[in-house]
C-alpha cells in the first residue's frame, strides 16, 4: 500500500513535471512565434525606411545633377550677384564758362541721404520687446530726419517703416545739414541704416543771367533746358564703378578680383557769350519791356558777324536758374489757384528761349533781304532817281489794297530813300520785279528755310508760303516782311551776312570743350556756310543802311562817335491773331563798314505810348551799343551822326571831387565853390565818411551832393519820376524835386531814362537820359 502511494506520488510528480514542461514548451513556442512576427515587422519597417532613404538619395542625386548641370549657370550668376556689390562712383558735371573765363554754371559737392528701413531695428530675446523698441527707434529717426532736413514728419516716418530696401530722404544736401545729421547720429549712437552718399549740385552764380540760354538741371543732374540740355552728354561725363565681394551682412570681403573703373568727369565748355555784354543787354532789355509795357516780353541777340559768335542773348522775363521750379514774380498772382498742368505750362513758357524758339513777322527789318536780292540780281540800283513811286498804297487783284504807313505817300524815291522812309509800296514794287522764285532762292541761301544749327535746345524755323501758293498779294506782303515768320536767330544771322561782306556764318555759341581730367582742349572753329551775296552788294547795302540811321527812320539808334547801319521794323499781327499785338524791332551793326557787332532788339506787344520799332526799339539799341562798342575797344570813327542830337551835355558839367575824410564844413566849402549844392544832416565838425554821387562822376552845376558822417549813415531813398517826353528843363526840375541829379545826352525831349520810372534809388543818385528831336517814325 505504502509502495502504491509512493508510486502514485511519483507518477503525479512526473505528470506535474511533464505538464510544466509542456507549459514551458508551449510558452516557448508562443514566445518564438511572437518574436518571429516582431522580426518580420521590423524587417518590413527597415526595408521601407531603406526604400525611402534610397528614393530620397536618388532624388538628391537627381536634384544635384539638375542644379549642377542644368541650372548651374543661373545659380552661379545669382550667387555672384549676392556676394558682390557694385558701388557707383559719381562724376562731377562740367563747368560752363563765358568767353572771359567767368563760371556761369558750376557743380559743388553735396550729399544724398538715404535709409535702409530694415536695418533701423533693435534686437531682443523677447520678440514683443524688440518690436516695441524698434518702433520707438524708427519714430526717433523719423523725427530727427524731418527736423534736420525740414521735411514732413509723417512722410519721413512712412519711409522709415517702408518694406523697401532703400528710401531716399533728401537730395543735394548742403554740408551744414550733413554735419548736423552726423552729430546727431554720433550723440545717439545710431549708425546702421542711415547712409550719406557723395553727390553734386548745380549752382548758377549769376542767378538770372542768361537763364533762358543756359538752362538748368534736374535733381539727377541731367540737363533739362538750354545749353545744359543740348550739351548734356558732354557735361555729364561717365560714372565709374567698384565691384567687390560682400558677406551676408554686406561687409566687404578682401577680394583679389576686385575691379575699379575710374569715373570720367564731365567736360568744361566755354561759351562765346561775354558776361559784360550779357549784363548790359539784360539791363536795357528789362527797362525797355517795363517802360513800354510789352505784354509778351522781349529779346535781344548780339552777334559778331565775321565769326557768327553770339556775344549776348537775352530774353525777358527771365527766371532764377537756382530755383527754376518756383514761380517768378510775374507768375505769383493767382499761382496757388492754378492746376498742376497750368503751373507746368506757365513755367515752360518762362523757360522758353524766344530768341531761338519763337517765330514772328519781322516787318520792315526784312526789307534788307529784299533790297539785297534786287541789288544782287541787278534789278535795282541804290540811287536811281524816281525808281519807285509811292501813292500811299498798292492795289492788287480782287480789289485788295495794301497801304503804306504814311498814307499821304512818299512820292518818287530811289531805293536808298525807300529804305530811309521804310516805304512799303516801293518794296512791293521791287518784290514784283524780282519774282517769287528768285526771292525764294535767296531766302534759302540766307538760311531762312532751315534752322541755323545754333547748338542749344528748342530751335525752330520760320514759316513761309509754299512757292506754288505765292500770288501777287503774298509776294507783296513778304517783300516788306509780313505774313511770313522767322526766328530772331535766323534774322540776325542773315543780316550779319550782309555786314560780313555777304558771307553767311553759322551761329556759334560754344567755342571750346576742355577735358576736365586731362586738360585737353577741343576748339570749335567758326563755320562758314556760304557766300550769299557779293561783297559789292553787301557794301552798297551797308551804305544805304547807314543812311537809314543818319537821315531816315532809324535815327533813334544813333551812337555818338560811331557809324551805325540799321533798320527799323514794326509788324502788325496777322488776321485772326490780333491779341498777339504789334512787334517792334530794330536791327543794326557797327561800324557800318567792317562791322564788329550786330544787334537785334525785338519787343513783343508794346502797349505804351508807341508800338513803332524806331521809337520803341531804336533807343534801346542806342543804349546797348553806347556801352558795348567802347567795351570792345572799337575805336570811334569821328562820325557824330547829327551831333546836335547825340553829344552831351552841358558846357558847365564838372567832375565831382573827393571830399571824404574832410570835415563837413570843409567839404561844403569845396563843393559849393565848384557850383554844387550840399545836403547833409551831419555836424559841421564831423568827418565825411561817404558821398553820393561817388567821386569822379560828371555832373551839371547845381547838382545835389549828399554827405554822410561816420555813425550817421542813414540813407534816404526816393522814387525816380517818369521823364519821357519832357524837355531838358522839365527833366531837371522833376529830378531836383526828388533830390536826384541829371546826366543827359542829345537835345530835344527825353526819349529814354536810366533808371526807369518808379525805381527806388538813393537821394543824390544820377539819372541818365537820352534826348532826341522828334522824328517821323515808320512801320
Amino acid at each position: 500500500m505504502e509502495n502504491k502511494n509512493k508510486k502514485q506520488k511519483k507518477t503525479a510528480k512526473v505528470f506535474k513535471l511533464n505538464y510544466s514542461n509542456k507549459k514551458v514548451s508551449n510558452a516557448t513556442k508562443k514566445d518564438n512565434k511572437g518574436e518571429s512576427s516582431f522580426n518580420v515587422i521590423k524587417t518590413r519597417r527597415l526595408r521601407g525606411i531603406l526604400i525611402v532613404v534610397y528614393l530620397v538619395f536618388i532624388a538628391l542625386i537627381i536634384r544635384i545633377g539638375f542644379l549642377q548641370f542644368i541650372d548651374g549657370s543661373r545659380l552661379k550668376e545669382m550667387a555672384y550677384k549676392q556676394q558682390t556689390t557694385n558701388q557707383i562712383i559719381s562724376t562731377k558735371r562740367g563747368t560752363i564758362y563765358d568767353a572771359t573765363g567767368k563760371a556761369l554754371a558750376i557743380s559743388a559737392s553735396v550729399d544724398t541721404i538715404t535709409i535702409n528701413p530694415s536695418k533701423i531695428s533693435v534686437s531682443d530675446d523677447d520678440e514683443e520687446v524688440a518690436q516695441l523698441k524698434t518702433k520707438a527707434l524708427k519714430e526717433k529717426v523719423a523725427h530727427a530726419l524731418s527736423d534736420i532736413f525740414e521735411l514732413d514728419y509723417q512722410e519721413v516716418l512712412d519711409k522709415v517703416n517702408s518694406n523697401n530696401k532703400i528710401e531716399t530722404i533728401a537730395k543735394k544736401v548742403e554740408t551744414e545739414k550733413v554735419d548736423e545729421l552726423e552729430k546727431w547720429m554720433k550723440e545717439n549712437e545710431i549708425y546702421s541704416g542711415i547712409n550719406i552718399d557723395e553727390d553734386t549740385k548745380r549752382y548758377y552764380p549769376y542767378n538770372t543771367l542768361a537763364s533762358n540760354l543756359i538752362g538748368f538741371c534736374g535733381t539727377d543732374n541731367q540737363g533739362l533746358e538750354g545749353i545744359e540740355a543740348w550739351w548734356d552728354s558732354v557735361l555729364t561725363g561717365t560714372p565709374g564703378k567698384i565691384t567687390t565681394s560682400t558677406d551676408a551682412v554686406q561687409d566687404f570681403i578682401p577680394d583679389k578680383d576686385e575691379t575699379y573703373i575710374a569715373a570720367e568727369n564731365g567736360s568744361n565748355i566755354t561759351l562765346t557769350i561775354d558776361l559784360n555784354i550779357q549784363t548790359i543787354i539784360e539791363k536795357y532789355l528789362k527797362q525797355a519791356v517795363i517802360e513800354n509795357d510789352c505784354n509778351r516780353g522781349g529779346s535781344v541777340i548780339v552777334m559778331e558777324p565775321s565769326t557768327g559768335n553770339v556775344l549776348g542773348m537775352a530774353t525777358y522775363p527771365d527766371y532764377d536758374l537756382n530755383t527754376p521750379f518756383e514761380p517768378t514774380e510775374e507768375l505769383q498772382d493767382g499761382w496757388d489757384n492754378l492746376s498742376s498742368t497750368e503751373k507746368s505750362d506757365a513755367l515752360a513758357k518762362v523757360w522758353r528761349n524766344i530768341c531761338v524758339s519763337n517765330t514772328y513777322e519781322p516787318g520792315s527789318t526784312y526789307k534788307i533781304i529784299t533790297a539785297a536780292v534786287g541789288l544782287e540780281e541787278n534789278l535795282v540800283e541804290t540811287d536811281t532817281k524816281d525808281d519807285f513811286m509811292c501813292t500811299g498804297y498798292e492795289m492788287f487783284p480782287g480789289n485788295v489794297k495794301i497801304g503804306c504807313w504814311k498814307t499821304s505817300s512818299h512820292g518818287a524815291q530811289t531805293l536808298r530813300e525807300a529804305l530811309e522812309n521804310s516805304c512799303n509800296p516801293a518794296l512791293m514794287q521791287l518784290g514784283k520785279r524780282i519774282g517769287a522764285s528768285t526771292l525764294y532762292k535767296y531766302y534759302e541761301a540766307f538760311g531762312l528755310f532751315e534752322k541755323t544749327g545754333i547748338e542749344t535746345s528748342g530751335e525752330t524755323k520760320g514759316i513761309f508760303f509754299d512757292l506754288d501758293k505765292v500770288g501777287p498779294v503774298e509776294l507783296a506782303t513778304m517783300s516788306f516782311g509780313q505774313r511770313i515768320t522767322v526766328t530772331p536767330i535766323q534774322l540776325i544771322t542773315a543780316i550779319s551776312a550782309v555786314a560780313n561782306n555777304g558771307v553767311l556764318m553759322q551761329p556759334r555759341i560754344v567755342s571750346k570743350i576742355e577735358n576736365a581730367d586731362t586738360g585737353a582742349v577741343t576748339v570749335i572753329e567758326p563755320k562758314e556756310v556760304r557766300q550769299v551775296i557779293s561783297k559789292e552788294t553787301a557794301s552798297q547795302l551797308c551804305d544805304m543802311l547807314e543812311s537809314v540811321v543818319t537821315d531816315g527812320t532809324g535815327k533813334y539808334g544813333q551812337v555818338a562817335g560811331y557809324s551805325i547801319a540799321g533798320k527799323t521794323g514794326t509788324s502788325e499781327p496777322s488776321p485772326g491773331n490780333e491779341d498777339e499785338g504789334y512787334v517792334a524791332s530794330y536791327v543794326a551793326f557797327s561800324p557800318a563798314e567792317n562791322a564788329q557787332v550786330a544787334i537785334l532788339v525785338t519787343l513783343y506787344d508794346p502797349r505804351g505810348s508807341s508800338h513803332q520799332g524806331g521809337s520803341v526799339a531804336g533807343p534801346v539799341v542806342s543804349q546797348m551799343l553806347s556801352e558795348i562798342l567802347p567795351y570792345l575797344d572799337i575805336p570811334t570813327d569821328g562820325t557824330q551822326q547829327d551831333a546836335t542830337n547825340n553829344t552831351s551835355t552841358d558846357s558847365h558839367a564838372k567832375t565831382l571831387m573827393d571830399v571824404r575824410n574832410k570835415t563837413v564844413a570843409e567839404a561844403k566849402k569845396i563843393l559849393e565853390e565848384a557850383g554844387f549844392t550840399c545836403s547833409t544832416t551831419a555836424d559841421s565838425t564831423s568827418l565825411v565818411s561817404d558821398q553820393v554821387p561817388k567821386p569822379g562822376t560828371s555832373l551839371l552845376t547845381g547838382s545835389i551832393i549828399k554827405l554822410y558822417e561816420t555813425g550817421n549813415d542813414a540813407r534816404v531813398s526816393t522814387t525816380v519820376p517818369n521823364l519821357k517826353g519832357m524837355s531838358l528843363a522839365q527833366a531837371k526840375n522833376a529830378l531836383k524835386s526828388k533830390g536826384l541829379n541829371l546826366h543827359y545826352t542829345g537835345s530835344g525831349t527825353v526819349l529814354s531814362q536810366d533808371p526807369i520810372a518808379d525805381s527806388s534809388v538813393e537821394e543824390g543818385s544820377v539819372v541818365n537820359v537820352i534826348l532826341q528831336q522828334e522824328i517821323q517814325d515808320a512801320h
